[in-house]
């Protein structure tokens, strides 16, 4: 017996979402025996799910009737909040649907509608981090295109440490980099992994 592909959309989501919460309160409380617990999100069968096929369903979306468009809409954002590599994304494709894809002329504008969307909010989100960190533009730049070429974390100390551009005290040195290169993984995981189709 299988279960509906809605379904076992929904049960991954739920089970994604717990693994942020538990992820999360990890990182918080040291001394958790939820830290024992091994999430292998890979036990979980799935289906590739890239940008490609969302953009294939947002193709189908645009030439749909209203109850098709609202089946299409929930199966587009239940498979990108089940799916690990893009539920980082979910709000941003919501955006797009809601605010973009009614202006789109025809269904074979979409794709280049979502890009030129993506690279807008992508632009907005990286001045943002770079305002409300006081972050030197150029290094950031520097420090995320090593990261998504070698797919490996910037260090705190010095690859974070010197974007800052502003004097810090020796009490905030640790919990300004360790919430800067989380805000930077963040950036890379939502606006730049799992992006090129």
């Amino acid at each position: 017996m299988s279960l509906p592909a809605h379904r076992f959309a929904d049960y991954r989501s739920a089970y994604l979402d717990l693994y942020d919460k538990v992820k999360t309160e990890g990182q918080k409380e040291k001394a958790s025996i939820l830290e024992d617990v091994d999430f292998e999100l890979e036990l979980i069968h799935r289906d590739v799910i890239n940008v490609q096929y969302i953009l294939t369903l947002l193709t189908k979306l645009y030439g749909a009737d209203e109850a098709e468009g609202v089946r299409l809409r929930k199966l587009i954002l239940d498979t990108v909040a089940g799916d690990t590599e893009l539920r980082s994304k979910k709000k941003l494709i919501e955006k797009f649907i809601e605010q973009n894809l009614p202006q789109a002329k025809s269904e074979a504008e979409i794709p280049d509608c979502f890009e030129d969307f993506w690279e807008k909010e992508r632009l907005a989100a990286f001045e943002q981090l770079c305002k409300e960190e006081q972050l030197d533009a150029e290094k950031l730049k520097k420090v995320i295109d090593r990261y998504v070429y070698t797919g490996e974390k910037p260090l705190p100390d010095p690859d974070i440490i010197q974007l800052i551009n502003r004097p810090l005290k020796l009490s905030e040195r640790g919990p300004t980099r360790t919430r800067v290169l989380g805000k930077v993984v963040d950036f890379v995981t939502t606006f730049i992994q799992g992006i090129a189709a």
